[in-house]
């Protein structure tokens, strides 16, 4: 990547948007030029901490000043599309949001299609997608070292499929290298399952991928809590962590599991946010896609929005993409609406680091 100086902007700075300001400042080619966040008193000290003095109550605000190279969007996902679309006309060279992207599917639409319309590359956040480990196992198993894929399967599609799920939905659409074509599910309990937004609902179900694969889905709790896919000889797993690799079988007759050397990578202590945040940078620097993109939490969203749907009509196969683009799924009231507003304010002496919250 050229040596260039990014001028970031942060939108939206709680908790989460506090750990991007936090790996920003950590990189040599970036730096923060801007803050946007609604509550006052939250905004002077995370500018005090992080030493940016331009601050904005909100993204129009700040575009009318200033036009970053790079914005990171992290509101909670009610804002989102109005600070995606503002960077998206203001000329923002990569723009990136966080999960879920949306509650209604027509509005992820519209902030995919803004980005691409102006060639603005539009990424996903923090997502284990992004994972350097992860990535590496996937070009694995796409250039074939472990054989053809011949199944799938996804554990504890669960409790919130539209927020935490993007995480199972977009490795699986990794690892397979394929999209979710069609989706029978069962859903439950009914309550959930009724409800308008996600909260406490598991699917369990059959997602057929336009490659032909099969895939098993698991809403209830099983031994592991991501995805597997296999072959004839080998099973990858990822179960929130580096994945697990299995190659063939011992003596007596289990599977053996391979000790795999990842790639050791540059500012590991951010974890996957490092990944996201620079395959981003690298894909506005080479016009590559980043690791974990906008259009990959719109097709979570699909996924999810067709996995209720099917639940709630009696399992009936919902084929995708989705015709009716008004369907939506809500997150729950944390992600849709912040911890301030759904009893879990952020302290102020968390807010300028000075302690760690639990």
């Amino acid at each position: 990547m050229a040596q260039r100086r990014y001028r970031v902007a942060i939108i939206g700075c709680g908790r989460m948007g506090q750990q991007y300001a936090e790996a920003y400042q950590a990189y040599p080619d970036t730096e923060i030029v801007a803050l946007a966040e609604y509550n006052p008193e939250r905004r002077r000290i995370v500018g005090e901490r992080f030493g940016v003095r331009a601050l904005y109550p909100d993204a129009a605000a700040l575009l009318r000043d200033v036009v970053p190279d790079i914005a990171a969007i992290v509101t909670p996902a009610k804002y989102t599309k109005e600070a995606v679309i503002a960077c998206a006309e203001a000329g923002v060279k990569g723009v990136s949001a966080d999960k879920p992207l949306a509650a209604v599917l027509a509005d992820a639409d519209e902030m995919v299609e803004a980005c691409a319309a102006r060639n603005i590359v539009f990424s996903g956040g923090n997502l284990q997608r992004a994972m350097h480990e992860v990535q590496e196992a996937a070009a694995r198993l796409h250039a074939g070292e472990y054989g053809p894929l011949r199944g799938a399967c996804v554990h504890r599609y669960g409790l919130e499929i539209s927020g935490g799920g993007c995480q199972h939905i977009s490795i699986l659409r990794l690892f397979t290298g394929a999209e979710v074509a069609q989706v029978m599910a069962w859903g439950g309990p009914p309550e959930a399952l009724d409800a308008e937004t996600d909260e406490g609902l598991a699917i369990h179900g059959h997602f057929r991928m336009t490659s032909g694969l099969e895939c098993l889905v698991f809403g209830v709790p099983t031994p592991h809590r991501g995805v597997d896919v296999w072959t004839d000889q080998a099973l990858v797993r990822w179960d929130w962590a580096p994945p697990e690799v299995y190659l063939g079988v011992d003596a007596q007759g289990c599977r053996r599991r391979l000790e795999v050397s990842y790639q050791p990578y540059a500012w590991s202590e951010f974890s996957y946010l490092t990944g996201s945040i620079r395959s981003l940078l690298a894909a506005v620097e080479t016009g590559l896609q980043p690791w974990i993109s906008g259009h990959d939490l719109r097709q979570a969203l699909e996924v999810a929005i067709a996995a209720r749907l099917s639940a709630r009509q009696g399992s009936v196969p919902v084929s995708l993409p989705l015709a009716d683009r008004s369907l939506s799924l809500y997150p729950a009231p944390y992600r849709w609406l912040g911890g301030d507003d759904t009893g879990c304010p952020q302290s102020l002496d968390e807010a300028a680091g000075r302690v760690v919250r639990p």
